[in-house]
């Protein structure tokens, strides 16, 4: 018996989706066509494999016992055709969706954005919400390239790569009535902070570092983007604690002072991860190499 090898995408799709309408979209082909080729596999394996619920479709037994089989072999032949690619930044056109969160987007993208300008202006970058469910970027799926923060419990089919650590350190107005050079102990837990409550486990990484040493924190108010802490700072008496990355681009606002924290609040992990099937795509091989190379830089310029 033949095997149509064009149906496996289609089968993977509708796994990872779980949805006919997202899985015909990623494939960039209609639903009725999409529908089509799953009556073939039907037809071909004798199973319904899906079986639609009200939120989506669900796979059935058999659809779950061979979906592994069916990812390692269409790796397999990736690896095995993408190795004989060249891949040549100067003159690549190609769109990459990329999934940082707001730390990342702040401290790294801008450098990204820029040296894809320089080395590969065809190629184009696009960014999505980062938020606190890896499915929801699309990384999981790969219609995402990568994913890029905080990765927490990823799934067996992404890959995970630590990028560099980042430490924290305080930032009050130049002009503050009670903090000088420094920040004691006593005088961080007697100001008022603003927080920053972006998506993700980095607002979790700084409530544990802060327990760690009982140093406590009156917050006063709480924003959703680090690009919005320096405006409270400047019309208030208020401190904030962010990283010492963000805090560096700060140092060049004249309103504002950055200080050592009170205790060493220790380091956080950035991570980039990515779907098995671009392991050795030779674009997304280049991208993520100069994602560390960048990342490499800014934390020696750091020291």
């Amino acid at each position: 018996m033949r095997y149509d090898l064009n149906l496996l995408p289609v089968f993977l799709a509708l796994m990872e989706e779980r949805s006919v309408t997202r899985a015909a979209a990623r494939l960039g082909i209609t639903q009725p066509a999409l529908s089509n080729s799953l009556n073939r596999l039907r037809d071909t394996l004798r199973d319904p494999l899906f079986i639609r619920e009200r939120y989506g479709i669900k796979p059935t037994q058999l659809a779950e016992e061979i979906a592994p089989t069916i990812e390692a072999a269409l790796a397999q032949l990736d690896d095995l055709i993408l190795n004989q690619q060249e891949f040549q930044p100067a003159n690549a056109q190609r769109l990459f969706t990329l999934a940082p969160n707001s730390y990342v987007e702040l401290v790294l993208m801008p450098a990204l954005v820029a040296r894809t300008r320089e080395l590969a202006p065809g190629i184009k970058l696009r960014m999505t919400a980062f938020g606190n469910d890896l499915a929801e970027t699309g990384v999981i799926s790969g219609t995402t390239a990568m994913v890029l923060g905080r990765i927490v419990d990823p799934p067996d089919n992404l890959v995970v790569q630590h990028l560099m650590d980042d430490g924290l350190a305080c930032v009050v107005s130049k002009d503050h009535p009670d903090v000088g050079d420094h920040i004691s102990r006593e005088q961080y837990e007697r100001l008022k902070h603003v927080n920053v409550l972006p998506p993700g486990r980095l607002r979790a990484g700084l409530f544990q570092a802060l327990g760690q040493h009982n140093l406590k924190r009156e917050v006063a108010v709480s924003v959703t983007h680090f690009l919005a802490v320096p405006e409270m700072l400047v019309v208030t008496d208020y401190c904030a604690t962010l990283p010492s990355l963000i805090c560096r681009s700060l140092e060049r606002d004249r309103r504002l002072k950055v200080l050592p924290a009170p205790v060493d609040l220790g380091t956080f992990p950035v991570q980039m991860a990515w779907h098995v099937r671009y392991r050795h795509d030779p674009a997304h091989r280049w991208l993520r190499s100069m994602i560390g190379e960048l990342a490499k830089e800014m934390t020696s310029q750091a020291t």
